[in-house]
């Protein structure tokens, strides 16, 4: 890439981003360390779109650093049921208390330290002081990724250390002195609004003159596609227990791992293992069991079917022993905790099976 598009590019993209970008999100009304912080790790993973509801019901909620760390992590895990990939949420936890204990309740503002508190990435540290902070750093997300692959033509798979090297120095390059929080937020709307993944809207791309990947015709090779596997695929078995009134027996699942932190219903590796504990842990007699065909999740790197084996009505009066570990879950009057997707979506079909339902 020559000099000159390497300096053109800044100029170009933020004179497009008044014109264009996105100024009027939630986090950027009130672009505080601790908005801009709660709505990088929620737009990891997940559309702006999607967000934009959990994050204004997060921040009436918890409106800062020492709520977070106050609350319960049952609540927070509960305000962020549905965006998956849960173990943001823990780290987001995790991390206000360590500022509360190590930074006196202040969000920290050197890279370093922002850099160290759980859950949070070289990009996205640096995303969080330059919006917030107007820092000058440059970031490396998924949406940059794309537009500097296709405007350098830098190929192989981003992921790989080389590739991601070129990148990185090449985000450094091209990040202005001047107006730092303002090319942050132009170059990932650029990503987000224009040079997508598929059918990118090259004629009204900003910096398309200077655009390897549209001079040589291959917006669609970059960025190089990871090589691809053969998805995993797991299952399950699970114990719905079901009291007359509706109410289901959760298990909260070890605080790693999939769904960590969060109320499942009993799982097990077979149906051997599944009736072993039904017998030893509840009281069923004059429950019916019924086998429910298998519930199919996707994760990123696997497919998981459950399969449901439903105990109903069970007496009121059985209880497990672990009060910690075991609760019973009213749909019609919802504990705040945190469920897992596939939770919620079988609690609704027993809902939708009871008399009356």
């Amino acid at each position: 890439m020559s000099r000159a598009a390497e300096d053109s590019f800044a100029r170009h993209l933020l004179t497009w981003f008044d014109t264009h970008g996105r100024k009027d999100l939630p986090w950027q009304r009130t672009p505080t360390p601790y908005r801009v912080w709660v709505s990088e790790i929620m737009l990891q993973q997940t559309q702006v779109a999607t967000v934009i509801g959990y994050f204004d019901r997060f921040m009436q909620r918890l409106p800062d650093v020492g709520t977070l760390a106050a609350a319960p992590l049952d609540t927070v895990l509960h305000l962020w049921s549905g965006l998956g990939y849960y173990a943001r949420a823990r780290n987001l936890h995790k991390a206000a208390n360590e500022i509360m204990t190590r930074h006196d309740g202040v969000f920290p503002e050197s890279i370093e330290a922002v850099e160290a508190l759980p859950g949070i990435g070289r990009s996205t540290a640096a995303a969080i002081l330059s919006l917030s902070r107007g820092q000058r750093h440059a970031i490396l997300d998924g949406n940059v990724k794309r537009v500097l692959t296709r405007y350098a033509g830098i190929e192989g798979y981003p992921g790989m250390k080389a590739v991601e090297g070129q990148l990185w120095e090449l985000a450094g390059r091209l990040t202005p002195d001047k107006r730092s929080a303002a090319y942050t937020q132009a170059i990932m709307d650029l990503g987000a609004t224009v040079c997508v993944r598929s059918k990118p809207q090259c004629a009204v791309c900003p910096v398309h003159r200077a655009c390897v990947a549209r001079q040589r015709g291959m917006q669609g090779q970059l960025p190089t596609p990871k090589p691809r596997k053969t998805r995993a695929q797991k299952s399950a078995h699970v114990v719905i227990a079901v009291r007359p009134g509706g109410a289901v027996l959760l298990e909260r699942r070890p605080p790693s791992g999939i769904w960590g932190g969060l109320w499942s219903f009993p799982q097990f590796d077979d149906v051997p293992d599944a009736e072993a504990w039904i017998t030893r842990a509840l009281d069923v007699q004059g429950s019916r069991r019924h086998q429910w065909p298998p519930h199919h999740h996707a994760f990123t790197h696997f497919d998981l079917a459950l399969y449901p084996l439903v105990l109903s009505p069970v007496d009121p009066a059985s209880q497990v022993a672990d009060a910690e570990r075991y609760c019973w879950y009213d749909p019609q009057t919802p504990a705040e905790v945190g469920l897992a997707a596939p939770v919620t979506e079988l609690i609704k079909a027993v809902v939708a099976r009871a008399p009356g339902g």
